[in-house]
């Protein structure tokens, strides 16, 4: 490994889903129906704003989601985790700031994406006049 703070494969590595992210850890505890799972790597950023009314930003409480914490640990339902195989785990900090940063990626395109289509449908507007 090249980096001292990666992770190296082991027995137990689950992905799992933890709210709105998605995390790689290890399986600390089996349980029925939920298991405690130990946080290495962020591989989805949680989204914000309220779930229920997703992409409206005039909701009553706009919710501010935090990645879970290296090694914080969660009870998570067990439909939530799946096997994870791969050679080697991210540092935390790296993955998480790559997290973000593809959140803020799809952000960007999601409002160009509002932009073009806000002129498109003007445009088209324009001819039922």
């Amino acid at each position: 490994m090249s980096d001292e703070n990666q992770v190296p494969a082991g027995e137990g590595w689950v992905r799992f889903t933890y709210k709105t992210g998605e995390y790689a850890g290890r399986l600390v505890e089996q349980g029925t129906p939920r298991s405690v799972v130990e946080t290495l790597a962020v591989l989805r950023h949680p989204e914000q704003g309220d779930l229920h009314h997703p992409y409206d930003p005039d909701v009553p409480f706009f919710h501010e989601r935090r990645a879970l914490a290296h090694r914080e640990k969660a009870l998570v339902p067990n439909r939530d985790i799946q096997p994870h195989a791969a050679a080697e785990l991210p540092p935390y900090e790296a993955s998480r700031e790559q997290a973000v940063a593809r959140m803020l990626d799809e952000l960007d395109r999601l409002q160009r994406w509002a932009a073009r289509a806000a002129d498109q449908l003007r445009t088209v507007a324009s001819d039922y006049r």
